[in-house]
């Protein structure tokens, strides 16, 4: 499994905010500062320029998902938290969880449902889990058979205080996590 990301798919815009590398942190970050020109002026119609939008929603799920990429957590929250769709959730829960404010996070999962993200992700997840020493709050990733994003949740919250090692597996699941929801959204927008 585990795919490279092909930011240049999305379009030109996507392709120049989404630069190849980028791990996010588990927590706030530090906003990068030189990709605000172009996400201040980032609507859909430029995003998704000379494609038809069909699902307006999941576009400006895509706006969310890149202002938090770029670690801009207050204007992520701004947008997602006005989408009432299970992707608005997902963002929002993905920010919360990022904060920290675990049990917002937890909540914001909790109207997010079932989603066609949790089965690759948990996929995902179980590979990178493969190639890594696991400790006791990372050991779920190798034994679920459904995406649990309480325990992954969990998992973020164990990291920040000290009581787990497997910061840079959590970020790449996190960051696998982004890829997965962003392409759901973007897919989601144009059909």
């Amino acid at each position: 499994m585990n795919e490279q990301f092909d930011s240049d798919r999305f379009g030109p815009v996507a392709a120049r905010l989404l630069a190849p590398g980028r791990v996010c942190d588990l927590g706030p970050g530090k906003p990068n500062r030189e990709a605000l020109p172009l996400l201040k002026g980032l609507r859909p119609e430029g995003l998704f320029a000379g494609q038809i939008i069909a699902d307006r929603s999941a576009a400006r799920a895509c706006i969310a998902g890149i202002w938090l990429y770029h670690d801009f957590l207050d204007e992520s929250h701004a947008i997602s938290q006005e989408i009432d769709t299970p992707e608005g959730s997902f963002w929002h829960g993905i920010m919360h969880r990022r904060e920290p404010d675990y049990s917002n996070a937890k909540y914001w999962f909790r109207r997010v449902g079932e989603h066609p993200v949790f089965e690759p992700l948990r996929r995902e997840a179980a590979d990178l889990a493969q190639q890594s020493k696991l400790d006791e709050a990372a050991e779920f990733l190798s034994l679920r058979v459904a995406w649990d994003p309480y325990a992954f949740v969990d998992l973020c919250e164990a990291v920040a205080s000290g009581r787990s090692n497997s910061g840079e597996l959590a970020r790449a699941v996190q960051m696998k996590e982004w890829e997965l929801l962003f392409d759901y959204c973007w897919r989601r927008a144009r059909s």
